[in-house]
């Protein structure tokens, strides 16, 4: 049984035997992990073993008793506004609470492939009940042909410029996740292209080589700081070592972990998106200008 108190979270585990004593029980209680075990009948049973607490405790401030064939573990939190869903980070917990944290936000999912941004969109519309859209189903829609007959007859910057418009319609859509083109016709390739993909959430799904976690972390930091390409404009990175349509969902839910990471880390966040938004969308991410000022000349409005 799990139980949020505001401040502090209340986990309940069945001993199955009234008679274990606290001594042979280990409570190993850290930031964001959290570790029971129970001694019992010569051998050691562990209750819970989680790395991914749903949000940071203070171990210091842990307290724990038995309460007949119960353990009762209370956690304080470190974030008191935060509502924790589930004690763990799971598919479940994070739909249930990043869909609450993005207050209607859209999320767009830019990268090189068209079709893990389309996966991956899937995946997350569901979770979070938000409205699946696709630039490549939309654009094949108008067009009536498929974009790759596009780009044959007009060019990858057609498309693009196509797709552009098609942001800027989309950018005032509440409770949608968006997958953009992928490939050099994508308008997330081009920097100039960003203006209206800053109204929702942008996260950059980036097929890796990197052998293991650490090396993601650096490899994706040195993509951010060469800035080759616009989607080094994208609020989250998301690392993939190659891809397999069967792990959408793992896909799906590391991007929810790091847009929870995100908005958590300013609290402001979904409302600068939404002014933004009311503003016109005018390109000025993240130092948002006064009303009046105009874009073209970056001028303010006469005082």
């Amino acid at each position: 049984m799990f139980h949020d108190d505001s401040s502090e979270v209340e986990l309940r585990l069945e001993l199955e035997d009234e008679n274990i004593s606290p001594g042979q029980i280990s409570v190993d209680a850290r930031e964001s992990s959290l570790v029971i075990r129970v001694q019992h009948s010569g051998y050691q049973k562990t209750l819970l073993d989680s790395n991914t607490l749903y949000g940071m405790i203070k171990p210091s401030e842990t307290i724990w008793y038995i309460d007949e064939a119960q353990l009762v573990v209370n956690l304080k939190k470190q974030d008191p506004e935060l509502k924790w869903p589930d004690i763990m980070e799971s598919w479940e917990s994070l739909t249930t609470g990043v869909m609450q944290l993005l207050k209607g936000t859209s999320v767009f999912l830019v990268g090189e492939s068209t079709e893990i941004n389309h996966k991956i969109a899937r995946e997350l519309a569901v979770g979070l009940g938000y409205t699946p859209l696709s630039t490549k189903e939309l654009l094949e829609a108008c067009t009536k042909q498929t974009i790759d007959s596009w780009i044959t007859e007009e060019g990858p910057d057609a498309v693009a410029e196509a797709e552009g418009a098609i942001l800027e319609s989309l950018s005032s859509q509440a409770r949608a996740v968006v997958a953009t083109l992928g490939g050099e016709h994508g308008a997330a390739r081009r920097p100039n292209k960003w203006q209206h993909l800053f109204a929702g959430f942008t996260v950059w799904l980036s097929q890796s080589e990197a052998a293991d976690e650490e090396s993601a972390k650096e490899e994706a930091k040195k993509n951010i700081r060469d800035g080759l390409q616009g989607y080094t404009n994208s609020e989250v990175v998301v690392k993939l070592q190659g891809w397999d349509a069967t792990y959408s969902k793992t896909v799906a839910q590391a991007s929810l972990s790091a847009l929870k990471r995100l908005v958590l880390s300013d609290k402001n966040l979904t409302g600068r998106k939404s002014l933004y938004i009311r503003l016109g969308c005018r390109g000025d991410w993240p130092d948002i200008k006064p009303p009046g000022w105009d874009p073209s000349t970056g001028a303010a409005p006469p005082s």
